[in-house]
């Protein structure tokens, strides 16, 4: 689907999730999202992946390696709000790469892979991501891809209790580009 110079964003297949589960569901990996988790959360995840491929034609895309084909975690766009929230129809950036490939650009490669995507093939006048004020990794490649912080948009969670601070995301966004 999206090719970059080291890189290859595609939708899900079924033999990606214990894949998938082994890559991510570590302590390091999972820190700002509750911790380790069951297999068939995690499954629920790629399942809702691919609901949202088939529906919009994008989805947090499975990203691997051109060179080897081995699945280094997720990123891309979906239509990624929750209802109650200040975000329940925004086109959200996301991802996830595995420990193994920290520190080497490939959530930049691939969010701005991404990026570039959803500006050519939607109509959406912002792009907006999320994660908890502790993801100091993440927010920092979101100001680093030229995101800034909107306060406005800050929530709570659903999926965590109100007084659990993994839930309470703070929100940046770009506007498309001029």
């Amino acid at each position: 689907m999206i090719q970059t110079a080291r890189l290859r964003l595609r939708p899900w297949r079924e033999a990606d999730k214990p894949v998938f589960h082994a890559l991510v569901n570590t302590p390091a990996m999972m820190a700002h999202f509750g911790g380790p988790t069951t297999r068939a959360r995690h499954d629920a995840i790629i399942d809702r992946q691919i609901a949202q491929q088939a529906e919009h034609g994008h989805c947090m895309w499975a990203v691997e390696g051109r060179e080897d084909a081995g699945l280094m975690g997720v990123c891309g766009l979906r239509i990624g709000g929750h209802a109650g929230t200040p975000v329940p129809e925004e086109l959200e950036i996301g991802w996830r790469i595995g420990e193994a490939w920290w520190g080497q650009g490939i959530a930049r490669e691939a969010a701005e892979a991404s990026l570039a995507w959803g500006w050519a093939n939607t109509t959406r006048n912002r792009i907006a991501a999320w994660t908890t004020a502790s993801n100091t990794r993440s927010w920092g490649l979101m100001t680093r891809l030229g995101m800034k912080r909107r306060a406005d948009l800050d929530f709570q969670h659903p999926d965590y209790a109100a007084d659990d601070p993994v839930g309470a995301m703070i929100v940046y966004a770009t506007d498309r580009p001029g």
